[in-house]
């Protein structure tokens, strides 16, 4: 940030043009990292950074996010269908018609769920830990529609679909889980959460609400909110601001600095059409500051830019590894280890769950 330098991490040039999204570094720095992978020529994968070394596993999943712990990554597997509209200012809209999290653990390289996170009548996604690795909060909506009608599209009442956020204790030695605690209800908000996440010191939640769906930012409704967890925690009361940095455009894609007085997100605020990366400041009392455009060399590249800046991540130290070690992943087909699961089989039985080894199973449900 001291400089105009960028570096590429991942060209998708390198692998015929596919897709690289949700990435993930583990307490903001880049020796844990992941990014998700979408390719025809190479398949669906999720390309992972640990310690200089990558990995690839070849499977189908959502949006991802390291436990503090380094030893645990979460992630939601969905079924997303992009649904174009004709009469209104955005016309992209996305319907995610089943989803559900699971959980990899690193070390004996498993994959599990739980009950609770993988509800056969709700839609979770969005998770994301708490500092400290106690809780995960992700946001959870009733299903509307059967399973049976998933050729209909869209389903019935896609756009009254709205998320609660919701967070369930975690205790990594044990693997054990808690109960679902609401956080924020859609039923009183009579908007839909997404995208959480909690500042490094703990204090702070920031999430987003729009109108409906688990995408915001499709959503010019879309606007990012502040809770004070400490006040939360004295008070037994979950309350929460909209932020000052918002506009009447879409905001979205959130993240922390370290030191969780900064905050780096994206909007469309300069131009509908197009999403930029903005950098504000946050106070002691979670007040937030005049937002900035991220800087560029020109002065002038935004105005005739067509391509977005959107999903920025505030690390606080350079990459540990070089873009074409990425891109070697990706490409390599022996690194596929031990699941592929489709994206469109998502929502397991009750109660199963387990390791890499009996999850295929949950395959199995749809059918």
């Amino acid at each position: 940030m001291s400089n105009y330098d960028e570096i590429s991490a991942l060209d998708n040039e390198n692998y015929n043009g596919g897709c690289a999204h949700c990435h993930s570094f583990c307490n903001n720095r880049t020796d844990k990292m992941l990014t998700e992978i979408r390719s025809q020529a190479y398949g669906n994968s999720l390309v992972m950074v640990e310690n200089g070394k990558v990995s690839k596993l070849k499977i189908t999943l959502g949006f991802a996010c390291w436990h503090p712990s380094g030893r645990v990554i979460m992630t939601s597997i969905n079924d997303p269908h992009l649904l174009i509209h004709t009469a209104r200012s955005e016309i992209r809209d996305i319907v995610d018609l089943d989803s559900l999290l699971v959980y990899y653990v690193v070390d004996s390289k498993t994959i599990k769920t739980s009950p609770n996170i993988s509800r056969k009548d709700r839609l979770e996604t969005f998770p994301t830990w708490s500092p400290d690795g106690r809780y995960l909060y992700f946001c959870s909506a009733p299903m509307p529609w059967p399973w049976s009608e998933r050729h209909k599209f869209p389903p019935e009442r896609y756009d009254q679909v709205k998320y609660d956020l919701v967070r369930i204790s975690y205790d990594l030695e044990t693997d054990k889980w808690g109960e679902l605690e609401t956080i924020v209800s859609a039923k009183d908000t009579g908007l839909s959460a997404g995208q959480p996440g909690i500042s490094p010191d703990g204090r702070w939640l920031m999430f987003c609400m729009c109108e409906y769906s688990c995408w915001p930012t499709y959503h010019p409704s879309s606007d990012i909110y502040i809770m004070d967890l400490k006040a939360a925690r004295e008070t037994g009361r979950y309350e929460y601001r909209r932020l000052e940095v918002n506009s009447d455009q879409c905001e979205s894609w959130h993240s922390w600095s370290s030191n969780s007085r900064w905050i780096a997100f994206s909007s469309k605020k300069s131009n509908h059409l197009f999403t930029r990366s903005y950098l504000a400041y946050i106070d002691e009392n979670g007040r937030s500051y005049k937002a900035l455009v991220l800087p560029q060399k020109d002065p002038t590249l935004y105005d005739s830019c067509l391509e977005s800046y959107t999903m920025p991540e505030l690390v606080i130290e350079s990459l540990h590894f070089k873009g074409e070690g990425l891109a070697r992943a990706v490409r390599n087909p022996g690194k596929v280890p031990l699941v592929d699961m489709a994206i469109t089989q998502a929502t397991p039985k009750a109660g199963s769950g387990g390791d890499a080894a009996g999850y295929q199973e949950l395959q199995q449900r749809r059918e």
